[in-house]
């Protein structure tokens, strides 16, 4: 979707990075795309009790940043995704930040990695895009060693519309939101047994309170395009009316 291939991204960006050495804190309003920005990737980790070593798949990647957070912590870390403007600038920040993760251009319903590879399977608001969630989360389960964990952070359907656009879709026809129930029962046909599940939509809602009214410079309105502080007005509405809430879940492969 050429909702996430913006052009000339990497000289964009690079042409705004400051000298010298760079932290996950400097560029988390780029890099950390998805609502609750850092922290919430944060809190995703600290209940998923990581550990240094474990293999990680961190699928719809973006532009990197919760996967070279995860490298910071000892991890080893693959990132994947569809849009090769994000991959590429995920490589670029990866070598400023000297975190040691493999980016793979690549899709998420056809994941091309071997069985059993990951001890762990990571995603950030990225389902909200798939239509077949059986084949996604079932994909998942393939690539994750027995007993090993699915950790995602989603939008779910709520009751009525969305307003769109939304900074993961332009129009309806990009967007696939389940209900919470729905998605529940799609973990467990695919084979995961929940562990954690927990609606984070009044913290969504708090973090988009505080989201500056004109984005810095170096924030995802270069992935996303002046269209940015809409698709988050919309987006607060959109939790605001109960039309979407925000689920962030931990399960187990069976």
């Amino acid at each position: 979707m050429s909702h996430y291939h913006p052009a000339d991204l990497v000289a964009r960006v690079a042409a705004l990075l400051p000298e010298g050495p760079l932290s996950a804190r400097d560029l988390a309003p780029l890099d950390q795309f998805q609502v609750g920005g850092l922290k919430s990737t944060e809190a995703l980790a600290a209940r998923l009790a990581l550990r240094p070593g474990l293999t990680v798949l961190d699928v719809g990647c973006g532009v990197g940043g919760p996967s070279r957070w995860l490298a910071a912590q000892g991890c080893r870390v693959t990132g994947l995704d569809l849009s090769a403007p994000y991959v590429a600038l995920a490589r670029v920040l990866a070598a400023r930040t000297g975190q040691a993760v493999a980016y793979v251009e690549g899709d998420a319903q056809d994941l091309p990695f071997a069985d059993a590879a990951f001890d762990v399977v990571w995603t950030q608001h990225t389902a909200m895009n798939i239509a077949d969630r059986a084949r996604l989360y079932g994909g998942f389960a393939r690539v994750l060693a027995p007993g090993g964990r699915l950790a995602l952070h989603d939008v779910c359907a709520g009751a009525g519309a969305v307003h769109f656009p939304v900074p993961w879709a332009s129009h309806p026809d990009h967007s696939h939101l389940l209900s919470p129930g729905d998605l529940r029962a799609c973990l467990d046909q695919a084979g995961f047994r929940l562990l954690h599940w927990r609606d984070d939509t009044a913290d969504a809602l708090a973090f988009l309170a505080r989201a500056p009214q004109t984005p810095p410079p170096l924030s995802l309105r270069l992935l996303l395009g002046e269209g940015f502080p809409a698709m988050l007005a919309n987006l607060r509405r959109t939790l605001e009316e109960g039309r979407a809430v925000m689920i962030e879940a931990i399960c187990e492969k069976r």
